[in-house]
């Protein structure tokens, strides 16, 4: 079987790959989900990356029964720019260290705001689904429907207070500045909250602090799931999506032209191996196509879209043109990268 004899052959070149760099704890490896690797979410709990490195480890555990997991750390801080700088810089790294990403990131990468840093300072390494875009108020809210949302905030945009993740410029500040816009104002005038990640977001949301949490599905059906008291008014896709999303209307079907899919997957250091590279993304690509990864990916709240090698890279540069136009056009400033 030589799919089968191929990814033998990637495993044992990244087991050998990651042994020098990270000791005797990697020796007793022997896969990608080995404890002599791990996957850093770059925020706090709660959040879509940890989500991310949380299938991550799942997957390569289905296709490699009886392996240590991969170990899941967090690095807050900027939603995800202290460990891109530190991956760029070298100062975190290895054949055994992955980060998790989104469509986020790459806005951010966009707009100059992780540092002095360009796209080709790591090396993409996979994506493991898409996630959408969702607007959720607390289950208490007066607001029953995106357009009752919409409505208050053509009377006065400032009269409803958004928390999310990240800053201005971040994308669930960009996802409220276009239902700003869609209601016909200027979203210079609407009241944004800052959070270190969704999780601190829908916390917020929950103790009524807040109106309204342009996040992600993923992350609000988690917090619902765990017995938030969470209201779905909206869900950014271009379509209605099935599972857990059965039944939350789509933002266009509610008179409201905005769609954001939020893609997740992980980077690895720039500085490694090309072996280590290709050994990881074999991995996934492997992991993806195995028959339980569809169920696995629908658990932790995500929709198919699986990229690795060139494709990925392409799609990483298409998005970043886009996330530069659309900045341009909100009037974020653009820092030199």
């Amino acid at each position: 079987m030589p799919h089968l004899s191929s990814r033998r052959h990637a495993l044992r070149a990244l087991c050998a790959l990651l042994a020098p760099s990270l000791g005797m704890r990697a020796m007793a490896a022997s896969d990608p989900s080995g404890n002599a690797a791990d996957c850093v979410i770059p925020a706090k709990a709660g959040g879509g990356f940890a989500l991310t490195c949380a299938l991550a480890r799942d997957a390569l555990q289905a296709v490699r029964p009886g392996r240590p997991p991969l170990a899941q750390r967090y690095l807050p801080g900027g939603i995800g720019a202290v460990a891109f700088d530190r991956i760029a810089t070298g100062k975190l790294g290895g054949p055994g260290t992955l980060v998790a990403f989104s469509s986020g990131s790459l806005l951010n990468l966009a707009q100059g705001r992780f540092g002095p840093h360009s796209p080709s300072a790591v090396r993409w390494i996979a994506t493991l689904g898409t996630d959408y875009g969702v607007i959720a108020v607390h289950r208490d809210s007066p607001y029953k429907r995106l357009q009752d949302l919409v409505a208050a905030l053509r009377q006065d945009p400032s009269r409803i207070a958004f928390g999310a993740g990240g800053t201005v410029g971040s994308q669930d500040w960009v996802k409220a500045a276009l239902l700003v816009r869609a209601a016909g104002r200027d979203h210079k005038a609407m009241r944004f909250v800052s959070f270190e990640g969704g999780g601190d977001a829908l916390s917020a949301l929950q103790g009524k602090h807040v109106d309204a949490f342009p996040g992600d599905a993923a992350e609000a059906l988690q917090a619902i799931a765990g017995g938030a008291a969470v209201r779905l008014l909206a869900v950014l896709s271009e379509s209605r999506l099935g599972g857990a999303l059965t039944g939350v209307p789509t933002a266009r079907e509610q008179g409201v032209d905005l769609a954001w899919p939020t893609v997740r997957g992980l980077y690895l250091s720039a500085d490694v191996p090309e072996a280590a590279v290709q050994a990881w993304a074999t991995a996934f690509r492997e992991a993806s196509a195995a028959p339980g990864y569809a169920a696995l990916r629908e658990q932790h709240g995500l929709y198919p879209f699986a990229l690795t090698g060139a494709a990925l890279d392409d799609y990483v540069q298409a998005q970043i043109k886009a996330y530069r136009r659309l900045a341009d056009e909100l009037g974020l400033r653009r820092w030199p990268s």
